[in-house]
């Protein structure tokens, strides 16, 4: 554990001479890339957080379908709204690019995980950052109900419009094609999530010349060391705030639900090189408030919880 709890120093660059993880000449195309991805990551959480959505003008138009007016009143407020949402939609597939990329860099032989990690301490921050978002972006999506709501609506009204031959100015702006895609995406529970696992399944399956392990164990060293961190106090007391505190659990459970979708018997059984019970363990001792949707996240968007291999034990922690 002496390398890995050295390499999660510089992992979440919790010390101040790690504040800033620098790339190295050969990491830069790539950290570039990522790195205009996740500038733009945070104005999306912005927009998301601020999205109250268009609840009260819907159930008016709905209640008076006769009042044109009030018909109007919830179209107008309804489009920009899903164009926010196309917006978000959108990102997520810069998002799986942008992860591929680092997937690739993380795991290129002739390195060890463990050694690409400390190698490319830039990339492997970005990868942490990748997950937190994506983490954060789900919980938000998770409490709103205004955005399958909202689009809804939408969907419902061009429908409408089409059996009447009317051609609608937003149809434009997203059409039945794009409509599809995204009516999919806000259907997961947790819709960057599911982007991202489905990303590292099919990065493994194309990528036949590389030991699936490869990339497995590139996820759970990181889980291990987020584990480690929020387990030994004498690493958790350099958590300044609670942001810190929150980053490393978001990042320890978004690996840990990717390696159970790449993985063939996942992240519960026995044989995994994540250990479960700890990484659950850490989470419970938190304030509710600020795991349960981690928790539910590992409840309800793993593959393997559910399978026979998993223990009594472990489920009875997720219950």
């Amino acid at each position: 554990v002496g390398g890995l709890t050295a390499c999660a120093f510089k992992l979440l660059n919790i010390p101040p001479d790690f504040k800033n993880a620098q790339p190295t000449e050969a990491e830069t195309a790539v950290y570039n890339q990522v790195s205009a991805v996740l500038e733009e990551a945070h104005g999306i959480l912005a927009e998301l957080q601020s999205y109250n959505g268009a609840g009260q003008e819907i159930r008016e138009a709905i209640q008076n379908p006769g009042d044109l007016a009030l018909q109007e009143r919830a179209w107008n407020a309804v489009c920009p709204l899903v164009a926010k949402l196309k917006r978000f939609y959108e990102f997520s597939l810069r998002l799986e690019n942008a992860l591929r990329s680092l997937l690739e860099a993380l795991t290129s032989p002739p390195y060890a995980p463990m050694q690409h990690l400390e190698r490319e301490q830039a990339l492997a921050k970005q990868f942490a950052e990748i997950l937190h978002f994506t983490l954060s972006f789900d919980e938000l999506k998770m409490t709103n109900p205004a955005i399958q709501n909202d689009f809804s609506y939408y969907r419902r009204t061009i429908s409408r419009n089409r059996l009447n031959n009317q051609q609608l100015e937003a149809e434009n702006e997203v059409n039945n094609e794009m409509a599809n895609r995204m009516s999919l995406f806000y259907a997961e529970a947790t819709p960057m999530l599911k982007t991202l696992s489905n990303a590292t399944t099919k990065f493994v399956s194309e990528n036949k010349t590389l030991p699936i392990e490869d990339t497995t164990d590139c996820l759970s060293t990181m889980a291990c060391v987020c584990r480690v961190m929020l387990e030994t106090p004498e690493y958790r007391c350099r958590f300044t705030n609670t942001d810190t505190m929150l980053f490393c659990m978001r990042v320890m459970v978004g690996v840990i639900i990717l390696y159970d979708h790449v993985h063939p018997v996942g992240a519960f059984a026995k044989t995994s090189k994540i250990d479960m019970k700890g990484c659950i363990k850490v989470l419970k001792e938190q304030p509710s408030n600020s795991v349960e949707g981690l928790l539910n996240a590992l409840r309800y968007t793993t593959r393997h919880l559910n399978d026979d291999s998993t223990s009594k034990q472990i489920r009875a922690l997720l219950q």
